[in-house]
């Protein structure tokens, strides 16, 4: 996710401020992420810091969207 936003903002695809719309199909990540739960986990505490670090910086809105495992996202942007 991090790598997906930096790509986004060096492309010029996300300006700052902009509206984000991260479908995530997990709901422990989900949670640490919208609900801005604690983790026990060193690496996901990391990853979080630096997606916090880069959505703040930019002023970019994020929604949080929790997607069905079973439905096949990718094949439909694809």
């Amino acid at each position: 996710m991090h790598v997906g936003i930096f790509w986004g903002i060096g492309r010029y695809i996300l300006n700052n401020k902009d509206t984000i719309t991260i479908m995530v199909d997990d709901k422990t990540l989900f949670d640490h992420l919208s609900r801005k739960e604690e983790s026990h986990d060193d690496f996901i505490k990391t990853r979080i810091y630096f997606i916090t670090k880069l959505i703040d910086q930019r002023k970019l809105k994020i929604n949080y969207e929790l997607a069905d495992k079973e439905e096949k996202l990718t094949s439909e942007l694809s």
